[in-house]
Order: C-alpha cells, then sequence, then structure tokens
C-alpha cells in the first residue's frame, strides 16, 4: 500500500467534492478486500484532516418527527453557514433494507441545499460492523470540511448506546401526551442525554409540551450530575412552526463552550478513540477467524450438535478457537 502518494479520491475530497466523499464512504462500506485496502489508504490520508466538527447524536421515540426535526433543525444550521452532514446507523437495515432508500427521501429540502450531505445507512451485517463504518464515515465527512455532523439512529435498542458512543453531544427526543413518556423510556437512554427536546408543541399540544417539559426536569433531577458538570435541559420546540429551534442550537452551543473550555471534550473524544480501536480488532480478529474454511466447515458440523443439546455452546467455541490457533500456528 502506498503512503505516500495520494489517493486520487482524496485531494477532491479534501476540496469538498461530493462524488469524491460519496465513493469514498462506499469503499469504507465495502467488505471486498482491494476496497478495505483502498479505503484503509483514504483514510490515513484523511486523518490529519478530521476532528473538527461538532459531532451531535440524535435518537426519538417512534412517531417523535425524527426527519422533520433534523430537516428544520439542519436548514437552521446551513442557513447560519454552517456545513452539515447527516449519517444514520439502522442496525435493522440489513433485514428490512427499509431505511436503505428512504433517508433522502424524507429530508428532501435539505438534502437539495448546497452545503448539506445525507448520507443513506449502511447495510453491515452486524451492529459493530454498521458502528465502525459510520465512525469511518463521519472522518470522512469532516475531512471534506463538514464543521456539524448529526449522527441519527433509525433503529432502536442498542443503536442508541453505539450513536452515544461515536458523538460529542446526544440528543433525545420525546414526545408530549404519549401517557407513558417517562416510563416507556428506557432510564439509561435518559442518563445518556445531553438534552431532551419535546417535539411537535403545536396547536393543541403546546399545554401537553410544557406539561412533559416540567415532567422530566423533575425526573432528571434524579440523576447524578454528570462528569462535565453540565445539566441536561428539557427545551420544547416545533419542526412545523420552526419555533425553538434557535433555542435549541443556542443551548447546543453552550454544552460545547462548557466542555471545550475544560478537559471534558477532550477526554469524550478519547473515549470515542478508544472504543473505535477495541472494536476495529474485535471485527479484525472476527473477520478473520471466519475467513478460514476449515473454521466455516468445523460451524457447519458443530452447530446441529450445540442445538441438540449434545455439546455446550462454550465447548464448540472452544475447539473452534483452537482449532484457529493451530491453522494459524502451522501458517
Amino acid at each position: 500500500m502506498n503512503q505516500k502518494a495520494h489517493h486520487p479520491l482524496v485531494p477532491p475530497l479534501l476540496q469538498g467534492d461530493r462524488f469524491a466523499l460519496s465513493r469514498a464512504i462506499t469503499l469504507v462500506e465495502s467488505t471486498r478486500e482491494d476496497h478495505r485496502e483502498e479505503s484503509l489508504q483514504i483514510l490515513e490520508q484523511c486523518l490529519a484532516h478530521s476532528g473538527n466538527s461538532l459531532r451531535i447524536g440524535i435518537t426519538g421515540v417512534p412517531g417523535v418527527g425524527k426527519s422533520t426535526f433534523i430537516e428544520a433543525f439542519g436548514q437552521l444550521l446551513v442557513e447560519q453557514g454552517k456545513r452539515l452532514a447527516v449519517l444514520a446507523i439502522d442496525p435493522s437495515s440489513s433485514r428490512s433494507k427499509g431505511s436503505i432508500l428512504g433517508d433522502k427521501t424524507r429530508m428532501t429540502e435539505l438534502a437539495h441545499h448546497p452545503s448539506a450531505y445525507i448520507r443513506p445507512s449502511p447495510s453491515a451485517g452486524s451492529l459493530g460492523g454498521v458502528a465502525s463504518k459510520t465512525r469511518e464515515s463521519i472522518l470522512l465527512c469532516e475531512a471534506a470540511g463538514f464543521d456539524v455532523i448529526f449522527v441519527e439512529t433509525v433503529g432502536v435498542g442498542q443503536s442508541e448506546t453505539l450513536v452515544h458512543s461515536m458523538v460529542d453531544f446526544f440528543l433525545l427526543l420525546m414526545l408530549a401526551g404519549a401517557g407513558d413518556e417517562l416510563q416507556g423510556m428506557k432510564r439509561g437512554i435518559m442518563e445518556m442525554a445531553d438534552a431532551v427536546v419535546i417535539t411537535k408543541a403545536d396547536g393543541k399540544n403546546k399545554a401537553p409540551a410544557k406539561q412533559a417539559q416540567a415532567q422530566f426536569n423533575s425526573a432528571l433531577h434524579l440523576f447524578a450530575a454528570s462528569e462535565s458538570g453540565w445539566q441536561t435541559p428539557v427545551l420544547t420546540c416545533s419542526a412545523l412552526e420552526k419555533t425553538g429551534l434557535d433555542q435549541v442550537w443556542l443551548m447546543i452551543q453552550g454544552f460545547f463552550q462548557k466542555t471545550q473550555a475544560g478537559d471534558f471534550f477532550k477526554k469524550r473524544r478519547q473515549q470515542q478513540a478508544e472504543q473505535w480501536f477495541e472494536e476495529s480488532v474485535m471485527t479484525a480478529l472476527q473477520e478473520d477467524f471466519l475467513a478460514e474454511v476449515a473454521i466455516q466447515k468445523q460451524i457447519k458440523k458443530l452447530k446441529p450438535q450445540v442445538l441438540a443439546g449434545q455439546i455446550t455452546p462454550f465447548h464448540a467455541a472452544h475447539q473452534l478457537s483452537h482449532l484457529y490457533f493451530q491453522l494459524k500456528k502451522n501458517e
């Protein structure tokens, strides 16, 4: 792999060329060995140009109007001169293929803005795979000059924890009047949130939104204070009426000013890098392990025995690891 010569995609990517960025992300998402070599070269050459964005994770309960919020909020940012990239994590996309074509069609106005870039979800086979590709996509978007990056959860459950591990700020969108707002939200996700925003605070929903705001404020005071000293605020907004979005952006800017003044922001970035490194090691080992033909054959042989209760999963795994190390020893 030639590290001295620039990969042909790198110079245009660093100039903000969208085609080069899209092609580079496609290479990163590919599982082909030749593409992997190319993507490693591109990532290495872009690394020095990354790290300068505000990484914001956005999640929310079903029906919260996440796409509508991202489009309205995104438009506010690009109108203020920001360059915005929107990336999505959808662990279910490999099975349902549901969001692959949906991302750009649900944010049509923002997708056509020259300062915005929306990337459909990768359809990697595993949660870790999706996370790894999203982290690499963040790096490439930063190198291309995007200064705000939204990482949106499209799936539910484990994806929130993944998004939290790769962003600087985690925004939780909630609905008023759903009845079980507090009970229905996992405590862990509430504790991860750097801010809660009650959406659809317009028309008849204004009063319930204010009530939900008070309820969430009370609930959040029961949680331990953040290491940064930041107290999680609860705001209301209407993406439809474009109200409250300015306050959300001012609040997020306040968070970055506070955390960048101390060492919390730097520590959070280091935690992101550490988790990316650990996941990359595990992914590389898993790929190498499963690429062995002898391992594949042994898995086919052992799986029926595990299902029939003739051997424990632990014993089967131990046999496979022993075989793998024998193969490596004989290479």
